[in-house]
């Protein structure tokens, strides 16, 4: 073996600069564009954050109207993309597997080379694609986007034929900002690799989708409400999650790897959820959640003292989505559509560098073996 030091997982490798977002698991800190994520996701319009991504800034009125025109103009997919979607929705594949194969054929009609109409269409297209597929598995056609609606009203629209209200808006939309860009995670590091060998953004973003695709980083919200819906009532909480732990099992929602105090996107959503269901939802529900998140943190003290293990993401993604009307499988990809802008700006920073990622290994198999023919093995 070399010198070099083997780090299993790259875990506190910095393997790239970026000026997209920041992230401080010890004091509970998302930046993203310079922007705390508290600042940013409740007030900004998705179109205002994809902005912000890809242009290190946030744009004018003229800038923005332009730049809302310009994804508006491009969210209906090719024919070919919508006869996939057809023989996809056949086969009963998940919605996820159904984004992946058909976010390959959203270039299809765009000049080539240009990565500024490819990432528009990327983006534009993302909804389009899981609406369209989500009614084609309930047995029902696609929707044509509606260009006078916003990114995420949309994106509702399509899956139901409703023009939502603006305190569901203004909920996904609040969604959709806090989960655009989140440092160097596994997705965005693949979608960097990729783009680094000089491919093209396409492939790199199908690639991204594959990564999220697995559970260990796209998540599993819909377990977090599962439980607040077992638990049923505030006064059944302490005594279902006490019963949880001491089998040893993980309470869904709470707890994460990089933040070790609470997660500040689960900050924002739980305002934006609070809002929204205000406005016009199940109230008791968001009552409840609230209950059982009081009391999961202050078991988790108990039973794991001095681990710090708070609420995250998980636990109001769950709700919040719940809220809009999506069903579990429709989670993790409204997350991509999400994060879609995010993956494509870690693709120009990274083309800016001109450097492919090309880490080394270390080997530790057998060495000056000699060759054995066959009739003698």
């Amino acid at each position: 073996m070399n010198n070099q030091t083997f780090v299993p997982g790259l875990e506190g490798i910095v393997a790239a600069e970026t000026k997209l977002s920041s992230v401080d698991g010890q004091r509970g800190e998302l930046i993203i564009g310079g922007f705390p994520v508290e600042e940013l996701a409740s007030h900004a319009s998705h179109e205002e954050v994809i902005y912000l991504l890809w242009h290190g800034r946030l744009p004018n009125e003229l800038e923005l109207t332009n730049f809302k025109q310009a994804l508006a103009a491009r969210r209906s997919l090719p024919e070919a993309t919508l006869q996939l979607l057809r023989a996809v929705a056949a086969a009963r594949a998940p919605v996820m597997d159904a984004l992946r194969m058909a976010a390959g054929t959203l270039s299809l009609g765009l000049e080539e080379d240009n990565n500024d109409q490819t990432a528009l269409a990327l983006v534009a297209r993302f909804p389009t694609v899981v609406a369209a597929y989500r009614r084609l598995q309930q047995g029902e056609e696609p929707i044509e986007p509606d260009s006078a609606l916003g990114h995420a009203a949309n994106y509702l629209y399509m899956l139901t034929g409703e023009r939502p209200g603006q305190a569901q808006t203004r909920g996904l939309e609040t969604y959709l900002n806090t989960v655009s860009d989140h440092g160097l995670n596994a997705s965005t590091f693949t979608a960097r690799v990729i783009i680094s060998t000089d491919s093209d953004l396409v492939s790199a973003v199908v690639g991204a989708i594959g990564a999220l695709k697995g559970p260990k980083h796209g998540g599993a919200p819909g377990p977090a409400l599962d439980m607040v819906f077992e638990i049923g009532a505030a006064d059944r909480a302490e005594a279902y999650l006490r019963a949880k732990l001491e089998r040893g099992q993980r309470l869904m929602g709470f707890g994460h790897r990089i933040y070790k105090v609470r997660d500040p996107r689960a900050e924002v959503l739980a305002a934006a959820a609070e809002k929204m269901y205000r406005a016009g939802g199940d109230m008791s529900l968001y009552e409840l959640a609230k209950s059982v998140e009081e009391t999961a943190v202050a078991l988790l003290e108990e039973y794991k003292p001095g681990r710090n293990l708070q609420t995250n993401v998980e636990f109001y993604t769950a709700l919040l989505l719940h809220g809009l009307g999506l069903d579990t499988e429709l989670f993790t990809p409204t997350f991509a559509i999400g994060r879609v802008a995010g993956w494509i700006a870690h693709c120009f920073e990274q083309q800016a560098t001109g450097r492919i990622i090309r880490p080394q290994s270390a080997y530790t198999g057998e060495k000056n073996r000699l060759w054995v023919s066959l009739d003698r093995r």
